[in-house]
């Protein structure tokens, strides 16, 4: 890349090392734009007569070409690729989707030295609309060589981060007690409910039950026949593990214990199972409060129809400590 100051009237085509500000201090033209035969013209009647400018070399690609190729090739599902300012391309969810994110990609992404990705955390939930990710290149322009490693390694191991759809899930829920089903329903109602906005849903099924072995088979069979996307078990105690009431219930119906204790604070006793390809989830005292626990953590990439495993659990850790 060469930098030099020519005559305004020969800078079409070049790109601008630094910005352009009116006498007053409005700003004319950004750092980073390409002049063209207009600019050229704006910049003689403000009366300028010479400007600072970079000129690409063959082996190099501009910024915002390079960032789009990088955006583009990076992800895959309901992701939208906008240009920005400055060297950046934006890709912002194009309908309501969890993201899932390569942490060890974006690891070696990042360690070039030409392009840097930020994404939304993993497994988080974006509105459509909302941005999930950044792309940024060194100024001005990239190497060649280094953006066909970079677009060559995503086509190899991408994709780098997935904008999965959340389109209209269904969700069950059971309310379970010792003593009462409908004691633990008026208990955590509300708060399921301001949960679940949080979303944009709401359950489509609902029952409560007392905690008994019988009782939370029975209504676990009758919400499983619904084929609902996630059942969701709000019980007032909590479990001593996998052979308690609730996972002893699990088993009789056929489900696979995918991961017993999370590593996240508020939430840790999670206890997440699959029957075929049914989530089941309990996380006992996650719905007293409605402040965030691993009911969040988890719930968006369940709505998505992400098999969640339990290598993924155990991988929250790394921020788990939520409260």
């Amino acid at each position: 890349m060469r930098t030099q100051t020519v005559d305004v009237r020969q800078a079409h085509g070049r790109v601008l090392c630094c910005t352009i500000f009116r006498p007053g201090g409005k700003k004319l033209l950004a750092k980073g734009h390409m002049l063209s035969e207009e600019d050229v013209q704006l910049l003689e009647t403000e009366g300028l007569r010479t400007v600072w400018v970079t000129e690409l070399e063959e082996d190099e690609v501009a910024e915002d070409e390079a960032v789009m190729q990088v955006a583009a090739a990076m992800a895959c599902g309901s992701a939208e690729v906008r240009p920005a300012a400055g060297g950046r391309a934006n890709l912002h969810a194009a309908e309501d989707v969890c993201v899932l994110v390569d942490d060890d990609l974006l690891r070696q992404v990042n360690c070039t030295s030409s392009v840097v990705i930020a994404t939304a955390a993993n497994f988080s939930f974006a509105r459509a609309g909302d941005r999930i990710a950044t792309v940024k290149s060194t100024p001005f322009a990239v190497a060649r060589q280094e953006l066909e490693v970079i677009l060559a390694t995503l086509g190899e191991r991408g994709p780098l981060l997935q904008a999965r759809p959340v389109r209209n899930p269904s969700l069950a829920l059971l309310y379970s007690d010792h003593y009462d089903g409908e004691r633990a329903r008026m208990m955590f109602e509300p708060v399921v409910r301001q949960r679940m906005a949080r979303f944009g849903i709401q359950p489509r099924y609902r029952l409560s039950c007392t905690e008994n072995e019988a009782e939370v088979v029975k209504a676990l069979g009758y919400l499983l026949r619904m084929n609902p996307d996630v059942v969701l078990v709000a019980s007032t105690t909590a479990p001593a593990g996998p052979e308690d009431v609730i996972g002893r219930s699990m088993q009789r119906l056929g489900a696979h214990l995918e991961r017993y204790l999370a590593p996240v604070e508020p939430g840790n006793l999670l206890m997440l199972g699959y029957r075929d390809s049914v989530p089941i989830v309990s996380a006992p005292g996650c719905f007293r409060s409605a402040k965030p626990n691993v009911v969040d953590l988890v719930l968006p990439p369940l709505l998505a129809r992400y098999r969640v495993s339990g290598w993924e659990i155990a991988c929250l850790g790394h921020g788990g400590l939520l409260a």
